[in-house]
């Protein structure tokens, strides 16, 4: 990427890993909370990674950065996680230059959300692009592609139907419970944790199971109560918890914190108890199997259910592609024009320094110099001349590198482009 004069390092990387080969088990080891995404940047700045994007979600981890080697940011991942770098190599992703550009295009654009369509991943892109930015890590580079693979993303929803019907980990979740859980309306349903799946999860349980025995339980009660006013649910305090789980035919677990919230020790009943836990890290402790009484989902096997809305939007991933490929098309055609900026800036600092010293002749020579109309008149000459050889560089039928080395020697500016 150093001949596009992006970058000081030669290679765009895009390193992790995700659903595919990573198990939920993996991916807690590897996630990142808001803490160690800030100490994960200010390594990088301390290790002069000039740009950088990092996200994390249930459904992956992934680092988008310049650097010479791609371990640079591996290490940056294994430092601030408990992953390690032999358990990443097991089941991790790197990808170089263009092929992580058409990566971050395909994640921002639902084509590789663990559930075809789901486009919550690019509010996350954005807000790590906005947090990298904070911390002086977001280049014009890294700041195009993002808003490149925004711009694709909307595309594809208002363009496309790859994300219409209701299909998601939360809807996934609802849908699981009907299919397992006789007579729904009438069972106590526990939710505990409000972050957005919480939220997203309580909305479609309100919406299809019209089940007025809904309760919230958040570390932060107010946020809870927020989401409970809009629904018209019962808040309960967070030490109640234990009473609340024993009162409860269904608990659902969405507290995305770093280690377990609910294990066997808390469940204090035997009456049938259908645990499912949206978390990564997993926040349901596996020894609550242990207990006859209790049923434990992950949201692993809640994103394999498949149903006829999925079959449906597989039908338009070939047009969610083109749009793909002509936003993608726009940005390497945005990032081929850098080869020859600062040639082009250094060539209108020459011709600048032309048209200057010939009006200063002008100006001696002349005792009715109009200098407003003049500089008027060679600024637009220089414009025009800089404008045409750009257009003749962006042409695919010339060579770039051949047409720029060219313009160098008949202008000059060797000395001047190293200083541009």
């Amino acid at each position: 990427m150093h001949k596009y004069n992006i970058s000081k390092s030669n290679y765009f990387y895009a390193i992790g890993l995700s659903y595919k080969k990573a198990d939920a088990d993996i991916r807690g080891r590897f996630s990142l909370d808001d803490d160690a995404k800030n100490a994960l940047l200010n390594q990088a700045k301390e290790n002069d990674i000039e740009s950088l994007v990092v996200t994390s979600t249930c459904n992956r981890t992934e680092i988008y950065g310049f650097a010479q080697h791609p371990f640079q940011l591996i290490k940056l991942l294994c430092d601030n996680t408990k992953g390690t770098v032999e358990e990443f190599q097991d089941v991790a992703f790197v990808y170089k230059n263009k092929e992580a550009i058409a990566h971050m295009f395909r994640v921002g654009s639902g084509l590789d959300s663990q559930i075809l369509g789901d486009f919550e991943i690019i509010s996350q892109l954005k807000t790590s692009a906005k947090l990298s930015r904070k911390h002086g890590l977001l280049n014009p580079f890294m700041e195009r592609l993002v808003n490149a693979v925004i711009q694709a993303s909307k595309r594809i929803k208002n363009e496309t139907e790859i994300s219409s019907g209701a299909t998601s980990v939360s809807f996934a979740s609802v849908q699981y419970i009907f299919k397992n859980i006789e007579d729904v309306s009438n069972k106590n349903i526990l939710l505990f944790g409000t972050g957005k799946i919480g939220r997203n999860t309580c909305e479609n349980l309100v919406k299809h199971t019209k089940n007025e025995h809904i309760t919230l339980i958040n570390r932060t009660k107010n946020k809870a109560e927020q989401i409970a006013g809009k629904f018209n649910l019962v808040v309960k305090d967070y030490a109640n918890l234990q009473e609340e789980i024993s009162n409860s035919n269904i608990l659902i677990v969405a507290t995305g914190a770093q280690r377990p919230t609910i294990d066997k020790h808390i469940i204090q009943t035997d009456k049938p108890l259908l645990i499912l836990d949206l978390s990564i890290p997993k926040n349901v402790d596996q020894n609550v199997e242990e207990l006859d009484n209790v049923s434990l989902v992950h949201l692993d096997h809640l994103s394999q259910i498949t149903d006829e809305t999925l079959e449906r939007r597989k039908q338009h991933i070939p047009l969610a592609e083109q749009i793909i490929e002509e936003v993608n098309a726009e940005f390497i055609s945005w990032l081929e024009t850098r080869k020859f900026a600062p040639t082009i800036k250094a060539l209108k600092h020459k011709l600048t320094d032309f048209a200057t010293a010939e009006l200063d002749t002008q100006r001696k020579k002349l005792s009715d110099f109009n200098e407003a109309q003049a500089s008027l008149i060679s600024n637009n000459i220089i414009q025009k001349i800089t404008n045409h050889f750009a257009h003749h560089l962006k042409d695919d039928n010339v060579s770039t590198d051949d047409s720029l080395e060219l313009i160098k020697q008949v202008f000059q500016l060797e000395s001047s482009t190293k200083n541009v």
